[in-house]
């Protein structure tokens, strides 16, 4: 990813245990090693990928809260907005957000508190139609989206949008990733 995208790694310290605490599970080491490096940000204007105290917008686990207490409030019915799947509650299993497109793809991983270290990725594209797993790791599903025209629903290539990264600020104004 660095290649592709020619971006200076920045070596952000994060305090995994502490995240990795409150989710009851290891998160994947790919991811963690994908964040130090980028932080959370948008890759070619159109990918989001969360990250950790980027603000809201882009924060990993601001994002897996709102979604985990969307899914559990019953006020708002017994379907999940990712059925037939649920949002990851620790202990158990469900899926957790890790990025987003501009066209409302998303992003997730499928996560067992019984099975730690298995994390396919989940997607689904923006009609909200079925999911897709991925037998893979995030990086290299999210060097396929960028990298690779014939990987689809979700690859860009086709796009031409380039191969950048922007890091997220926050700022509410600036492209909410979910």
């Amino acid at each position: 990813m660095i290649e592709l995208t020619g971006w200076e790694p920045l070596g952000i310290s994060v305090d995994w245990a502490a995240i990795e605490g409150e989710l009851g599970v290891p998160l994947p080491a790919d991811y963690k090693e994908l964040y130090e490096v980028f932080g959370g940000g948008v890759f070619s204007d159109s990918v989001y990928f969360l990250g950790r105290d980027e603000g809201v917008s882009f924060d990993f686990l601001t994002q897996w809260r709102v979604w985990l207490s969307v899914d559990q409030d019953r006020k708002l019915g017994d379907v999940s907005a990712v059925d037939p799947y649920a949002i990851y509650a620790p202990g158990g299993k469900g899926l957790v957000p890790w990025g987003s497109t501009e066209w409302a793809d998303g992003y997730f991983w499928l996560i067992d508190a019984e099975r730690p270290g298995d994390y396919p990725v989940l997607a689904r594209s923006d009609d909200g139609g079925a999911w897709d797993q991925y037998d893979m790791s995030t990086s290299e599903f999210l060097y396929r989206v960028l990298a690779d025209a014939d990987f689809q629903p979700f690859g860009i290539a086709q796009y031409d949008l380039g191969t950048t990264f922007k890091p997220g600020s926050g700022d509410p104004f600036d492209c909410q990733p979910l």
